[in-house]
């Protein structure tokens, strides 16, 4: 059986021939070719983080503080990258992230499918998000057999946020993933200098105009008073969540519910306490607050106080080893946003599913050389900080 570290082999073999990769390998030319390629208005909504955005680049150079030993004679032939996660054997830690704009990434305005196309290319679950330029249910179809999680912006209506968790569970989706840091919009001064709002303007709101407890409460189909229609999303979004609300969330579904945001380890005792299925450790990639704590140093603190639930991370992840560093400080499975993004902005479905390979493969390598060959042997080394 072959592993993820193969895909350079395949390179290889192909540059004998005189062909090289359509898209780059690493994140800093991938990131260079996307900013060139996307439209400003989705550039800055991708790229852009809160304040002066020290936090969205403290969460990527946070990696660069905690180094790996390698341990020899260790026989790394063979590799296992598989874990256990909601019931499922996956063949590999990672997940794509929710990104709201994914939508509008791509040129056809049908991101969110390839998105998913990609996922099913590579049998990376996908983590879809509410904000959709497609309904749920045709994201759902588009990732074929791989598992998808479906990423909750729960609205004030509570009538229609049961709506939306009813879909996903009847669509297929294995989990709803509550974010819990968006129920107002973080301070992004690249969006507020361009009065940038996609919403706004309509886009990436699919799930919301398809809903029938939406519409009922519109009066008409969205398509006949599109004007209405986003107002009355701004009117629905962005439901303050507290403690209090958590027995009525696990009301809404059988699914298993994963908090997201959760970065310190007293939220996470007691959200674990409340019966929450999964933890998800991150600062929404540096976009919402920008406090200066990168989130892979708060992993670790989290994974001990979730007590063996699963913790689930994402937030600067640029590369193989930096998903191999959040699996050795505890992590479960780990969230690529942006990479695949701009994958998908560069080349659609077939872009995006090139940097998860990647990714993958890199992470792959950097087990073997190590001489880690499955993620328990990782957790067992660990990492030091530098």
């Amino acid at each position: 059986m072959g592993h993820y570290g193969d895909f350079q082999n395949a390179i290889y073999l192909a540059g004998t021939q005189g062909i090289v990769p359509k898209l780059p390998v690493d994140f800093a030319t991938l990131e260079a070719r996307a900013k060139d390629a996307m439209p400003p208005a989705v550039r800055d909504y991708v790229m852009g983080g809160c304040g002066d955005e020290f936090t969205q680049d403290e969460n990527a150079r946070g990696f660069h503080r905690y180094g790996m030993v390698p341990r020899m004679l260790v026989d790394g032939t063979t590799r296992d990258l598989s874990i256990e996660l909601f019931g499922r054997r996956l063949p590999s830690p990672i997940f794509m992230s929710p990104i709201g704009v994914a939508g509008i990434a791509t040129p056809d305005g049908h991101g969110d499918l390839a998105a998913a196309k990609a996922s099913a290319l590579t049998g990376v679950p996908l983590m879809a998000s509410t904000l959709s330029n497609d309904p749920l249910e045709a994201v759902y179809e588009a990732t074929a057999d791989t598992p998808a999680w479906f990423q909750l912006y729960t609205p004030r209506d509570p009538e229609l946020a049961a709506s939306l968790v009813a879909r996903a569970e009847a669509a297929g989706y294995e989990a709803i993933v509550v974010t819990l840091d968006t129920w107002v919009t973080g301070w992004r001064p690249r969006d507020l200098n361009a009065g940038n709002f996609p919403q706004l303007k309509g886009a990436v709101l699919q799930n919301y105009f398809s809903d029938p407890v939406f519409q009922q409460r519109l009066g008409c189909a969205p398509a006949d008073n599109p004007a209405a229609a986003i107002g009355l999303w701004v009117q629905s979004f962005g439901k303050v969540l507290t403690w209090s609300d958590l027995p009525w969330l696990r009301s809404l579904t059988k699914l298993p519910i994963v908090l997201k945001g959760i970065c310190h380890p007293d939220d996470a005792r007691r959200a674990v306490d409340a019966g929450i299925d999964a933890i998800f450790c991150s600062n929404h990639g540096g976009r919402q607050a920008n406090g200066g704590i990168a989130a892979i140093d708060m992993l670790a603190d989290v994974v001990a106080a979730s007590g063996g639930v699963p913790v689930l991370f994402d937030s600067g992840i640029r590369s193989g080893s930096d998903v191999v560093k959040a699996l050795a400080l505890g992590a479960h499975a780990v969230g690529i946003g942006r990479p695949w993004l701009y994958g998908l902005a560069l080349d659609g479905a077939e872009g995006a599913a090139h940097v998860l390979r990647c990714i993958l493969a890199e992470a792959d390598l950097l087990m073997a050389v190590n001489g880690c060959p499955t993620i328990e042997a990782v957790r067992a080394e660990g990492v030091r900080r530098l």
